[in-house]
C-alpha cells in the first residue's frame, strides 16, 4: 500500500468492480484506451492486478480518495506488455474517473508511485501511450520522463488497423540522489 496526502493506492478490492466499470464506461475516459470496459473486463482487470501484484510485487494498484475512500482509478507499475520494446520492464500507468481529472491527483498518485519504484532499487520507469493523449503524455513529462527517440511502436495487443495501435515510449531514470 502506498499513501500520499490525499490518497490510497491498494490492492484491488471486489467493491473496486462497479466503480472501475462505470469508469470504463466513460467515452472520454476511454478515448484513447480503446471500446467501453465491459464487467467481465472490468473483473479480469482486478484479478490480473492482484495476480500481477503477488508475483512482480507490484500492478497498477487501485486509487482511492483518502477523505471519503472512493474509488477514483488506478496507478501503478507493472511489466511492460509481452512483444513491446518494454516487455517485462517497469511500466507506469494510470487511469482516473473524469470527475478525479484536473485536481493534480494522477501527479501525485504517480509521483508516489515514481518514489516507490526508486526506494526498490528500479533504475527506469517507462510509459506508453498514443500520440494523440496529450493529458496522459503532460503528466509524463510534468513527471520527469521524456520521449524515447525512434521509440514508438505498434501495441502488439491491439489490430494492424486500430486507430490506436501506434505508441509513443517515454522513460524517466531514478535520480542519483534517489
Amino acid at each position: 500500500m502506498i499513501q500520499t496526502e490525499r490518497l490510497i493506492l491498494r490492492a484491488w478490492r471486489e467493491e473496486d468492480v462497479a466503480p472501475f466499470h462505470a469508469m470504463g464506461q466513460d467515452a472520454e475516459v476511454m478515448r484513447f484506451l480503446g471500446p467501453p470496459t465491459t464487467d467481465a473486463g472490468a473483473r479480469a482487470m482486478m484479478s490480473e492486478a492482484n495476480e500481477t501484484a503477488q508475483t512482480f510485487g507490484r500492478c497498477f494498484w487501485a486509487v482511492e480518495r483518502r477523505e471519503d475512500r472512493a474509488f477514483i482509478g488506478f496507478c501503478g507499475v507493472e511489466p511492460g506488455p509481452v512483444g513491446s520494446p518494454i516487455a517485462g520492464l517497469p511500466e507506469i500507468g494510470w487511469r482516473l474517473a473524469r470527475k478525479a481529472w484536473g485536481q493534480g491527483l494522477a501527479s501525485e498518485a504517480a509521483r508516489a508511485v515514481l518514489a516507490a519504484e526508486w526506494e526498490r532499487g528500479t533504475d527506469t520507469v517507462f510509459a506508453i501511450t498514443v500520440p494523440a493523449n496529450q493529458r496522459s503524455r503532460a503528466l509524463m513529462e510534468r513527471l520527469g520522463m521524456t520521449r524515447v527517440e525512434d521509440g514508438d511502436f505498434d501495441h502488439p495487443d491491439l489490430a494492424p488497423d486500430s486507430p490506436l495501435r501506434r505508441h509513443v515510449l517515454y522513460r524517466i531514470a531514478r535520480p542519483l540522489n534517489g
